[in-house]
């Protein structure tokens, strides 16, 4: 491992491995198998990085997604590492000197698209040439139950079948048990070994509401939090995103819309201006997002309930991925829930996806109703179990109104039980509430005891329902029509031998407590003078090399030059995120900045102002 270190620090500018990253670099080193998954921002990429510089030959790198290889090819250029990628945007000619260059070797690593990845034409190319592995990030898209389903992806199995000995990697930041028993499957991963990371995210604080007036809510929160801060925002339609947009403009900010109602042009040029401009807001539906490498994205806003789970945990890691504070907001409606009913209803998917998507979708509604920790809860939907209260979500800082549901719960999980534990939601809620349907008399279950015993509406044991299967009460078995079963976590609810409280339906929240904690570091008047001089000169790099300002120097990085006041080329060196090449390119001008602006000396603790 000693050359990864030696390659982690004159390339990348870091000292030590974070988390399971020596191990995954050490397997793909060994030549061996890994399937990683790892939170947005947790460093996957370094994971296949070093590994395809040290090994020989070329990396073979599948991403979904043209601007997420562009700044992954530009960021490697910046550290002085051989990149390249292949795509659509390319003439025929740019194409055919990087098929020049892979065969000479001169490339380490190579970007290419799953659907090209699989192509005759380019495995015949990648026979011609010295392989060191293969990467497949966003490996989630293999899924076809997943919200970013690619279909070439399942064809990527190709790839080990071709070239059964070159060691490939899977990444993602998204996935539940069923996804990562269908990455292996698919991809033929059985043999390799997994690196399971926490899912946490702990410097994104969630937070959830339901009521009217979304938009305004979602202004109170921009202008109060992140008044100058890059964001993103996520409508259900493109109607609303357009709308959205040019409400925001007319609030003063820059807010561009993005969505599959746009030309390709215009998409592009919207995608650039985020990444390379400060302070900018996108206005969009899911197709933006994936892949993006931003890392100073201070919040991620919902103005529409997400599909599920998987989708809500992906968008909102978009935000604070440079591990500063940064905020997950989201606002829904009764009319969102009704939407996305209406479209799973109109799909023409078969019965078996569309349980899968409506479960998925109760899951979502069941984290936004809960009362307790919504860290906990997101966690818990992944397998991964949190033993405290997070204290860095609505629900912790200000826990809701609740009311007691101990008798309502126990009449439930009663009926799950005497129905047999082999009915859905909508069953078991129309034989408390006494509907004498023509399968509820079928079954016998109008003689229940619990046949009628509901006091509560409809709308009102729905979301009873999802909240005990958020809590952990109940599961419902997607593969068997979404029948309803008890956990052991139900007894001593069921026996009377705990209380329960839950959230009160339809509770709205008032605007002005939705503001969260702040998220602007603190620094002193000189350092932000300082702060802001670095971030001009990152800028104005950024806008002659036409790259993403964060490709340059991320943020992190100039926080700790205005903290540490370095004044020689060793002494930059030290900071985290300066490799060789940037101390090359960019070292000389950096300490010239910083001595002028010198910090003023304190006499004693009152002189330290802060802003």
């Amino acid at each position: 491992m000693s050359r990864a270190l030696d390659i982690l620090r004159s390339r990348f500018g870091y000292e030590q491995f974070r988390f399971q990253q020596r191990q995954i670099v050490d397997t793909l080193i060994a030549g061996r198998d890994a399937l990683v998954l790892m939170p947005t921002g947790g460093g996957k990429s370094v994971c296949y990085q070093i590994p395809s510089i040290q090994r020989t030959g070329v990396g073979i790198i599948i991403s979904p997604l043209i601007a997420l290889m562009q700044d992954q090819v530009d960021a490697l250029g910046q550290n002085g590492v051989s990149a390249a990628y292949l795509n659509s945007t390319q003439t025929a000619e740019q194409q055919r000197q990087i098929k020049q260059r892979l065969r000479a070797g001169d490339i380490d690593l190579l970007y290419v698209a799953p659907e090209r990845a699989v192509g005759e034409d380019f495995l015949q190319l990648l026979e011609g040439c010295r392989i060191a592995l293969f990467a497949i990030d966003e490996a989630h898209c293999v899924s076809q139950w997943g919200h970013d389903f690619r279909p070439d992806y399942q064809q990527l199995s190709r790839l080990h079948e071709r070239f059964p000995e070159i060691p490939r990697v899977a990444l993602t930041a998204t996935a539940d048990r069923r996804t990562l028993r269908e990455i292996e499957q698919q991809l033929q991963l059985q043999q390799a070994e997994n690196f399971i990371h926490s899912f946490d995210r702990p410097n994104i604080f969630y937070r959830i509401s339901q009521g009217d007036n979304s938009r305004q809510r979602l202004w109170h929160f921009i202008d109060e939090n992140h008044p100058g801060d890059a964001g993103i925002v996520y409508c259900l339609s493109r109607k609303k995103v357009d709308e959205t947009a040019a409400w925001l403009r007319q609030q003063g900010r820059v807010a561009l819309p993005y969505h599959a109602g746009l030309d390709k042009d215009t998409r592009a040029e919207n995608q650039r201006s985020f990444l390379q401009q400060e302070g900018v807001i996108i206005v969009a539906t899911i197709a933006f997002g994936m892949g993006i490498d931003k890392p100073d994205v201070r919040f991620v806003a919902h103005l529409s309930l997400p599909k599920n789970i998987e989708a809500y945990y992906q968008e909102t890691g978009r935000a604070g991925r440079d591990g500063d504070p940064a905020n997950a907001w989201m606002a829904y409606g009764l009319q969102d829930i009704i939407s996305l009913r209406q479209m799973m209803a109109q799909s023409d998917a078969d019965e078996q996806y569309k349980r899968v998507l409506y479960h998925k979708m109760e899951a979502m509604l069941g984290l936004c109703e809960q009362t307790g920790c919504r860290r906990q809860t997101l966690l818990g939907y992944f397998g991964e179990s949190m033993d405290k209260p997070c204290g860095n979500c609505d629900n912790c800082v200000e826990p809701p109104q609740t009311w007691d549901a101990t008798e309502a719960a126990r009449m439930a999980l009663s009926c799950v039980y005497r129905t047999g534990q082999r009915f859905g939601v909508n069953y078991v809620i129309d034989v408390l509430m006494g509907h004498a349907r023509e399968r509820i008399l079928q079954n016998g279950h109008d003689r229940l005891s619990t046949f009628g015993i509901g006091n509560l509406d409809t709308n009102e044991w729905r979301s009873l329902f999802r909240q005990l299967i958020a809590l952990g009460y109940l599961d419902s078995d997607i593969d068997n029509y979404g029948a309803l079963k008890m956990t052991p976590s139900a007894r001593p609810l069921l026996q009377g031998e705990q209380q329960l409280k839950l959230r009160k339906f339809h509770k709205a929240i008032k605007p002005a407590k939705l503001a969260a904690s702040k998220v602007k570091p603190q620094l002193r008047n000189a350092d932000a003078a300082l702060f802001e001089a670095l971030r001009l000169h990152r800028t104005e790099l950024a806008q002659q090399q036409g790259v993403p300002p964060y490709v340059i120097l991320h943020d992190k990085t100039l926080y700790a030059i205005c903290d540490l006041r370095p004044d020689s080329i060793d002494h930059l060196a030290a900071i985290p995120g300066i490799g060789e090449r940037k101390l090359d390119l960019y070292g000389e001008d950096l300490i010239r900045i910083v001595a002028q602006y010198p910090r003023p000396a304190v006499t004693d603790a009152r002189s330290a102002e802060t802003v």
